[in-house]
Parts: C-alpha cells; structure tokens; sequence
C-alpha cells in the first residue's frame, strides 16, 4: 500500500536521510556512554556510572524513536554497526582510554555536536522537505540533548 501522508517520495527521501544520520550519531553515543558507564573509575565511580547508565537509557529510546519515525515515513531505517559508523558525525575512538574527566567532555562534545546538527536538519526538514512533523520531533530531541549536555557541562565546571 502506497504512503499518502502530504509528502511526495523526494521530500520523505531527504528526511529520512536526515534521520538514518542522525540514527547514527546516537547509536553511536549510545555505545560510547555504555562504554563509559561500563569502565569508570575514581573517587566519583558511582555518581558517573549512575549518571551514565541514565543517560544511556534515554539515548536508547531516541534510537528507538528516530528509527520509528523512518519507518512511520515508510523509509528503512539503518540498522548495522557498519552503517551506524559510516552515518555518524561522532568519532568512535576504539581502544582509547578516558579518565571520568575526559568521558565527561567525550560526551558533552558529543551531544554538543547532535545539537548543532539538529538545529540546521529541523530547518531543512520544515523549510526544504515541507515536513513539520519530522521538525517538532527533532526540535523535542535537540531540547533533550541540550539538557543532557548541561548535566554534563556541570560536572566539569
């Protein structure tokens, strides 16, 4: 059955591109603060690995809801590691080794970047694509990533 939702095939096709991006970066840093959660240490071990596993579990419900927003567009939305990597804007950094110091400002790097690049595709997606739903939701996001930007921020002040 055909999609009829007010949108032609090229607008939905620029917006979930938008979206299997930024499917990337948060699975990506979804990986990263579980890693991080997983291997700290020091005099604040239990504050940051409550404060990560926190975050992680949010960051698994924005997966699931970016990807639920493709497929609501009727698009595929990505799914392996090798896309995941190939879709980020995040490094991934393999085999380094971060004190809680430097995975405080890995993460807060990191969500500062999803905020940045949600600011410019909510644009595109109401302006170019005609897609105002798809921009509220990532409005909504870019909002939840700001926030857990600032919690991070704080540490680090």
């Amino acid at each position: 059955m055909r999609i009829n939702i007010g949108l032609n095939d090229k607008q939905r096709g620029g917006v979930i591109t938008i979206l299997n991006t930024l499917l990337g970066d948060e699975f990506v840093l979804y990986t990263k603060t579980r890693r991080f959660h997983w291997n700290v240490t020091g005099p604040s071990f239990m504050e940051l690995h409550k404060l990560f596993e926190g975050q992680y579990d949010a960051l698994s419900e924005i997966v699931d809801q970016v990807a639920e927003r493709v497929r609501a567009l009727d698009g595929l939305a990505a799914g392996s590691l090798e896309e995941f990597l190939k879709l980020t804007h995040l490094p991934e950094e393999p085999n380094k080794k971060f004190d809680a110091k430097s995975m405080l400002a890995a993460l807060l790097a990191d969500h500062e970047s999803i905020a940045q690049h949600l600011r410019q595709d909510l644009v595109a997606c109401e302006e170019k694509f005609a897609d105002v739903g798809t921009a509220d939701f990532l409005t909504g996001l870019m909002k939840d990533h700001e926030k857990m930007a600032w919690m991070l921020r704080s540490y680090l002040k």
